[in-house]
């Protein structure tokens, strides 16, 4: 009996950390390091969310005018400066990465809600800047962001979507990884993409590693099997999650796909 107890109260010990440490294993709000990347075509944009928040990034202009927009969302740990300056993007079209909150220098702290909700007010204000083409606002998501991209496919009329290593919900992530802990009891960031997946009627690239160890293959099927619209499934073989976007493929892949959207 005494063991039992003793297993009880360590049970419930680890239980009360994840729950209350959840936001330090989502989230890794990252500073801005440099700004060196920058080139001079792409410029600081600032956006002003519904709470008053502060949300700060960058608009890269295409050299289309007007040009075909894509607005970026990226992962769990990424400042979004060095993605937008990436010279691997087509030319012609304008890309625009706005930080989390809390991540660059963006104000607030970063949450689910609030991040799902940030995503139509960024949508919103892109398409209202000069020489943005309005009829093709693309939006790309990567890892975490690929959830805040599914969401903004439901809710505006995306002329795509590119979501590299995308997964349904990261409840069933959260279950990959840390199989010993209830985790649809603890979580309250559930980043629920399979459900907005079902509403959107958007053309759709995945992109994913052969052997990603973090979203494996099977978690982004999922989510690529629920989407509503026309859909293409692309594996990068040999690539893991974090070295995908290396790989020639993969950019010649992103490059057709704006192409014909």
């Amino acid at each position: 009996m005494e063991w039992l107890i003793v297993f009880a109260a360590i049970a419930i010990g680890v239980c009360g950390v994840a729950w209350y440490s959840q936001e330090h294993l989502i989230f890794f709000p990252q500073p801005v390091a440099a700004t060196v990347q920058l080139p001079a075509h792409i410029k600081p944009l600032e956006i002003v969310a519904a709470d008053g928040v502060r949300l700060r990034g960058w608009l890269a202009k295409g050299t289309s005018a007007p040009a075909p927009t894509v607005i970026y969302f990226g992962g769990n740990a990424e400042e979004v400066s060095w993605t937008v300056a990436d010279a691997r993007w087509p030319r012609e079209w304008t890309i625009v990465g706005v930080n989390y909150r809390g991540y660059g220098a963006s104000e607030g702290v970063p949450g689910e809600r609030e991040l799902i909700a940030d995503a139509p007010l960024i949508y919103d204000a892109v398409a209202q800047q000069e020489d943005i083409d309005r009829h093709r606002i693309g939006v790309f998501g990567r890892s975490l962001g690929t959830a805040i991209a599914a969401h903004l496919a439901a809710e505006r009329p995306v002329a795509g979507a590119v979501l590299v290593s995308p997964f349904d919900s990261l409840t069933a992530i959260g279950k990959l990884h840390y199989p010993w802990l209830p985790v649809s009891l603890l979580l309250r960031h559930r980043f629920d993409a399979l459900a907005d997946a079902k509403r959107s009627q958007a053309p759709l690239l995945v992109i994913v590693g052969e052997t990603d160890s973090i979203i494996p293959p099977e978690r982004s099927r999922a989510l690529f099997e629920a989407w509503a619209g026309p859909k293409d499934w692309q594996v990068v073989p040999g690539e893991e999650h974090n070295s995908l976007g290396a790989s020639d493929m993969f950019w010649d892949r992103i490059a057709r796909f704006l192409a014909q959207h």
